[in-house]
């Protein structure tokens, strides 16, 4: 009887514990994976000054889907009015189509709050990064330019998440539309019309290991 008992106790502990290693090796296989797919990520080629330095490295490249927002605005020659862009309006995506940021304008609190840069806000940990462009190039003339933007103001999520504070540097690329349109911004009457104008773009984004 002390036989039989024992050997019905072991069989459950020893499943606990043959168990419990699977799953510690399913998450070392998950960790390794994300770590090998962060490992593998290639930066695409761009124009002469857009280029990010060593030892700066890619660890996220997201999908942009969305609009460029205009408004029809009088410009410093007496008379004229202009398309100016006031603000993108956009969600990045990762590979299998998981939503990685949103992307806006906004004012940089590293700057007193006062200075509008290129913002984008983790859709995780809403950790967020600002940026001010340093380089373009017009790639497609039918098309808004590619950007190299440098990072000037960080904060991390309210939990302390980093996914984004960590930046250094952002690079627009691969874009297709968003170029503000031809007409519709003519003459002073047209101030204060607005256009948004459907874009998709690849954003690069930076860090130093």
């Amino acid at each position: 009887m002390k036989n039989c008992n024992t050997t019905t106790q072991w069989i459950p502990r020893s499943i606990w514990r043959f168990g419990g290693v699977m799953v510690l090796g399913l998450a070392f296989i998950v960790v390794s994976s994300r770590v090998a797919l962060a490992q593998t990520i290639t930066p695409p080629a761009v124009p002469p000054g857009l280029e990010v330095l060593a030892p700066n490295e890619v660890f996220l490249i997201g999908h942009a889907t969305g609009t460029q927002n205009y408004e029809c605005q009088p410009t410093a020659i007496l008379g004229r009015v202009a398309w100016t862009l006031f603000t993108p309006q956009a969600t990045l995506f990762g590979e299998v189509g998981e939503q990685l940021t949103t992307h806006f304008f906004s004012p940089n609190p590293d700057e007193g709050g006062i200075v509008v840069r290129a913002t984008w806000q983790d859709s995780t940990d809403t950790s967020s990064i600002w940026a001010k462009a340093t380089g373009t190039a017009t790639v497609d003339p039918t098309a808004v330019a590619w950007v190299r933007l440098e990072v000037v103001g960080a904060r991390k999520g309210p939990n302390g998440g980093d996914t984004l504070s960590r930046s250094t540097f952002v690079q627009r690329v691969n874009t297709k539309g968003g170029v503000a349109p031809p007409t519709g911004c003519d003459q002073l009457k047209d101030a204060g019309q607005k256009a948004f104008v459907p874009y998709t773009a690849d954003y690069v984004f930076f860090r130093q290991p």
